[in-house]
């Protein structure tokens, strides 16, 4: 899509499947496993990719190649493809590009599952990794190796809203190879709020679960990037190695909440700096991670590489595991010194 346009008017309209004949507002459901060929010549074209086109959902969809091209266009990359799961996102990407003897860097701070599949699952075919501190200066350098082949980060991280400078981390990933890929969870940002692929990062993924689609009834993943790393993704970590495929639907449901994103985000921002600044002034509260708190050591990095702060709080009570107990037990509670579970901390 025309980049001069602006993130709203482009996450809106997005880029459309061509549809022959027929232009609809809103892309129908194409809520089909196979498709038919004009004939047996425009088949074999197909299946032998002289032609672009649809056979089998499993490899491809009209509604998922529309969201992934819509979300490939926000996050200024070239490509994108949709997953059934953000699982199945990680999964693919690391098992497309890691084989044995390779070596991963990934940041010590991850979301549980990402960990758990680096700790447990690929060590198990003899891929090596090293969990380390990427927002510590220096610490990247000490662990690069000769077949060191991807460099994975999330920022800000779950569940502490830790931060790294991207570009300073791709840029000495890549110097020392530029082989090695850089990926980028975004799930927290979104491409509303950063685009890590305009900081030097190679490949983006997404729990699209979350605030892409926004309405709570959709489990998916998106990866982008370049077109090769992409076109790999597709034919081996998706096709063959794990499957993890969208459905029409699903990916019908994202597209529909993506009209949205902007307006929700901005929200979700203005609604966490209040909650954050509120809990920074609790006598009962020891600590508030959040990156829009001038308080948050990477304050500086944050408005440097961020559009706005997100919409997740972490924070630690100054009480015991009864307190805890307590305050999640008692969600009519409305005395002040008692902290509630379900707000966005």
């Amino acid at each position: 899509m025309n980049k001069k346009l602006n993130f709203a008017t482009r996450q809106i309209h997005g880029e459309k499947v061509d549809k022959e004949l027929i232009s609809p507002l809103a892309s129908p459901i194409y809520q089909s496993s196979t498709f038919t060929f004009r004939n047996a010549a425009h088949g074999g074209a197909l299946f032998a990719g002289e032609e672009d086109g649809f056979i089998y959902t499993r490899i491809d969809n009209p509604n998922s190649r529309e969201l992934a091209m819509l979300i490939a266009d926000l996050e200024n990359a070239e490509k994108g493809i949709c997953f059934s799961s953000g699982m199945g996102a990680v999964s693919a990407v690391t098992w497309t590009f890691l084989s044995k003897g390779d070596h991963l860097i990934a940041d010590k701070t991850l979301y549980g599952c990402s960990f758990e599949l680096f700790e447990q699952g690929l060590p198990r075919f003899g891929i090596e990794v090293d969990f380390i501190d990427c927002s510590q200066e220096g610490n990247l350098e000490k662990y690069l190796r000769p077949n060191t082949k991807m460099v994975y980060l999330e920022s800000p991280a779950n569940p502490n809203l830790k931060l790294i400078d991207i570009s300073s981390l791709a840029d000495k990933a890549h110097k020392y190879n530029s082989e090695i890929k850089v990926v980028v969870d975004n799930t927290f940002m979104t491409p509303y709020l950063q685009r890590p692929i305009d900081l030097g990062a190679d490949i983006v993924l997404h729990s699209a679960t979350k605030y892409l689609n926004g309405h709570g009834d959709v489990i998916a993943g998106i990866v982008v990037g370049d077109e090769e790393s992409i076109g790999r993704i597709a034919t081996e970590g998706l096709r063959y190695l794990n499957g993890a495929v969208l459905g029409p639907f699903e990916a019908w449901l994202i597209l529909r909440g993506m009209k949205s994103l902007n307006l929700r985000m901005d929200r979700h921002c203005e609604n966490a700096m209040k909650v954050a600044e509120f809990l920074d002034k609790h006598p009962r509260v020891r600590k508030v991670y959040y990156p829009g708190l001038a308080s948050h050591p990477q304050h500086a990095l944050a408005k440097k590489q961020m559009e706005n702060f997100g919409a997740i709080i972490s924070f630690e009570v100054d009480g015991t595991k009864e307190d805890g107990e307590r305050c999640h037990s008692t969600p009519g509670q409305h005395d002040p010194q008692h902290l509630q579970s379900g707000g966005p901390g």
